[in-house]
């Protein structure tokens, strides 16, 4: 859905600042929007992706040059002076960098930005992750003022979402970018002409995620299969779920509950099918990866490891 704004509005002249396929989607809309004039977009520099290290660029700077928008892409924004001058608002969704006061003061009416959590709630920087891997069954978008802390401006607008219990990182990605989207062309509008303000958020319910890293993708088995479950839904693909069989990493690349009590971390092989004990139920593991090997599902890679039955993994 478009949201337009009122013709007796001059259009809303915006620098955007995002990186990730969150941003596209709200990058889309404002381009999209009568009442908006995207001036530029900011993002970060490519960057070598997968073994062969190929300089990649990043999704944003891919949607905005096919929609004919100038792109800067700076590897930090300290001391960097934009090349766009005179806009009336920022807005940032998942761009990745520090933006410094110096940036945040440039625009006539601020910056503002699009966060996937219920705020105060899950500050910082992996919201969806954190929420499904907590097994929370709601979430949302907030419209944010942005101030030099991090994620602790004052609120202009916020949208809730319901988890579903299959949810996945990329799933609910999506659905909350629709989401935000909407809000943030709800937002603007009001915010400009004054009718919406910003209120504060109450510090003593805050509550903050962090980066997660390619150890947070480690497997205990001596917890239960419903948060291994959790634990993949939120870190798949990255930073993706991994364990060690016999000294070689295992990637988990699609996996479900099952009943079957087994050993914490012991494998088991029934009718072509590979479980893993956990602290409570199990594991059946459909996809994986050895290391040094190609993605496949169980039963190409049990036709060569058929041996694995009783190993354990760490």
């Amino acid at each position: 859905m478009i949201v337009n704004f009122s013709p007796r509005m001059n259009k809303t002249k915006i620098v955007f600042f995002g990186t990730h396929n969150f941003a596209c989607t709200i990058l889309q809309g404002l381009f999209d929007n009568s009442g908006i004039e995207v001036m530029s977009v900011v993002t970060q520099p490519d960057k070598p992706v997968g073994r062969k290290k190929i300089l990649t660029p990043p999704p944003v700077k891919i949607l905005a040059e096919s929609l004919g928008l100038s792109v800067e892409q700076p590897e930090s924004l300290n001391n960097y002076e934009l090349e766009i001058k005179n806009w009336d608002l920022g807005v940032t969704a998942q761009y990745g960098l520090l933006i410094p006061k110096s940036i945040l003061d440039l625009p006539r009416r601020g910056m503002i930005n699009v966060h996937t959590s219920l705020l105060p709630k899950y500050r910082g920087a992996s919201p969806i992750q954190t929420a499904i891997i907590n097994g929370e069954i709601e979430t949302g978008v907030t419209i944010m003022m942005m101030d030099i802390g991090l994620d602790t401006g004052p609120i202009l607008l916020q949208k809730s979402a319901i988890i579903a219990k299959d949810a996945t990182y990329l799933t609910l990605e999506e659905k909350l970018a629709k989401i935000g989207s909407q809000a943030l062309l709800e937002a603007i509008p009001e915010y400009m002409d004054g009718e919406l303000q910003p209120y504060p958020q109450d510090e003593s319910l805050a509550t903050y995620c962090r980066q997660f890293t390619r150890d947070d993708g480690r497997i205990d088995w001596s917890r239960s299969a419903s948060d291994i479950l959790r634990q993949y839904r939120g870190l798949t693909p990255w930073p993706g779920m991994w364990s060690t069989l016999r000294d070689k990493r295992l990637k988990l690349l699609d996996i479900k509950v099952s009943d079957k009590k087994i050993d914490s971390g012991k494998i088991m092989i029934m009718e072509n099918k590979m479980f893993v004990g956990c602290e409570s139920g199990s594991i059946e593991v459909v996809q994986l990866q050895l290391e040094g090997k190609k993605a496949m599902d169980v039963a190409n890679f049990l036709k060569g490891n058929a041996h694995v039955d009783g190993s354990v993994l760490e």
